[in-house]
């Protein structure tokens, strides 16, 4: 049986337990106060079977993608799951630079002023959870030097996106059964973000001097947001009270399924 047919099906039972109990009478709590608590958990245990075992053997590529010149970019990632780690750090007329531990298959192609990347796991590596057997451990750095439009889709995994020296403009994120954790541009000018997340933690992080307008929506989800930043405008909407002036903005909508969000 493959790993991650064990993974999701543990996650199942232990939802469908918790449950059971709760309908039981049988918890001193709501059944659902305890669901993403014991995912987590799950997802943590994931995370650490793959760092201690997944890479063994795994190859790593130290890569490199120029900017060719193009005064704007947009990356695409399809990473799946393990680790992945994100932030400023590329050379002088670099992309991208990085190492990527079980592989990388990459496409760059110029479009008009915009320079196009996709990064994915090689075929019959590691497409999602249900395989886990390279090791994907990818790290890298961007370039500050353009605007850049990011587009990110992750799995189960262990996600660090530290976009703060980096000039991002457009961000849509993915994330299946994650724990991520997001520091956002701090001097982007205008950021547009959307974040969708399935089962597992996000947790947000805005520089000091960005004014935010935030929206949320949630199922089984514990959602915080830190409302003397950004105080609460509508049932599910905060903005922050200089948003419509300042200098730099993040317009952020947000989707999470089960699990917790925290915006700071």
């Amino acid at each position: 049986m493959r790993r991650g047919t064990w993974f999701w099906g543990g996650i199942l039972i232990v939802i469908g337990l918790l449950f059971l109990l709760g309908n039981l009478g049988l918890l001193p709590t709501d059944a659902g106060n305890l669901i993403w608590p014991a995912v987590l958990i799950l997802i943590g245990l994931w995370i650490l079977y793959g760092a201690f075992y997944g890479r063994r053997g795994a190859n790593v590529e130290h890569v490199t993608i120029p900017l060719e010149g193009a005064p704007q970019a947009r990356l695409r990632v399809r990473h799946g799951a393990g680790r992945l780690d994100i932030h400023a750090g590329a050379g002088a007329g670099e992309l991208l630079s990085g190492t990527f531990a079980g592989g990388l298959d990459y496409r760059a192609r110029r479009e008009g002023d915009v320079l196009d990347v996709k990064l994915r796991v090689p075929e019959g590596g590691f497409p999602g959870p249900w395989n886990w057997h390279g090791g994907v451990e990818w790290v890298f750095g961007l370039s500050k030097e353009v605007p850049l439009a990011l587009d990110l889709r992750l799995g189960a995994n262990e996600a660090r996106l530290d976009l703060a020296e980096l000039r991002v403009t457009d961000l849509h994120l993915e994330t299946g059964a994650s724990s991520t954790n997001i520091m956002m541009p701090a001097a982007a000018g205008y950021t547009r973000a959307d974040i969708h997340s399935g089962v597992g933690a996000v947790n947000v992080t805005v520089p000091a001097g960005v004014a935010a307008r935030i929206r949320t929506r949630g199922g089984l989800a514990g959602i915080k947001v830190d409302t003397s930043r950004f105080p609460q405008a509508g049932s599910d909407t905060y903005q922050s009270a200089d948003y419509a002036g300042a200098a730099n903005r993040l317009d952020l909508d947000t989707e999470t399924g089960l699990g917790a969000l925290e915006i700071r």
